[in-house]
């Protein structure tokens, strides 16, 4: 299907997409291990060979790999068992479709490889939002950082969260997205990041925490903003 939204440089984007059939494309930790090295190393206007580049490094030291020039900015990441959402900064042109071309090619090439699997993986065309809204913008940090709630309480955003604390450890334990590099804690995979790009919303760490409460309190999150993120409210970790 016809994507109808134009890219354009420094517009900002809520990225997304699913496997196909709403099967899991990360199964166990390696998978989300090779997600993030991919949205690092192949964010980048040269030709790289993860394999061969990355091969024998541990984990941590992946993100200390020089990089050319980036294809795009990642203000926020979040990989759930079936989909994943990026929150993306268009730095060059064309820089999102060149992108988003690499790495659901590769992590598919991976996959495949390593499941003994043939065929598409990802469902279709990947989806995009144009946050053209400053509330919009704002509201996306929100809405790709609380998506693993979802794993231990699926119509929390329906009924409220039934126990925060329990919700919140889950988060802090859910090392697979950008919360924890918005919550100040310093890891490796904080490099794919360029907070710089976007809008100061957190002056530290403590902001970033408190709007996320503000969120885990609020009843109606898939009505505010009205309408947004289209086509992204059915979507879940189960």
């Amino acid at each position: 299907m016809e994507r109808k939204i134009i890219f354009s440089t420094d517009e900002f984007y809520h990225i997304y997409n699913r496997g196909t059939e709403k099967r899991k494309i990360f199964q166990d930790i390696s998978d989300y291990q090779r997600f993030l090295k991919l949205l690092y190393l192949l964010n980048n206007t040269e030709a790289v060979d993860v394999r061969e580049v990355s091969e024998g490094l541990p984990f941590g030291e992946v993100f200390n790999l020089p990089r050319g020039d980036q294809l795009i900015d990642v203000g926020a990441y979040c990989p759930m068992p079936n989909h994943f959402h990026l929150l993306v900064r268009e730095k060059t042109g064309k820089g999102v479709s060149a992108f988003m071309l690499k790495l659901l090619t590769g992590y598919s090439m991976y996959f495949n490889k390593k499941y003994d699997r043939t065929g598409q993986l990802f469902e279709g065309t990947f989806k995009a939002k144009h946050l053209d809204d400053d509330n919009y913008l704002k509201y996306n940090f929100a809405y790709s950082h609380l998506n693993p709630i979802k794993l231990i309480d699926s119509d929390w955003k329906e009924k409220g969260i039934s126990d925060l604390a329990t919700a919140k450890e889950f988060l802090a334990n859910y090392k697979y997205s950008s919360y924890l590099d918005y919550l100040g804690v310093d890891r490796p995979e904080g490099r794919i990041l360029n907070k710089e790009a976007f809008p100061e919303y957190f002056q530290n760490p403590k902001e970033f925490e408190d709007f996320i409460d503000d969120w885990l309190n609020y009843q109606d999150l898939e009505e505010f903003p009205k309408g947004y993120p289209s086509g992204t409210g059915n979507l879940s970790g189960k």
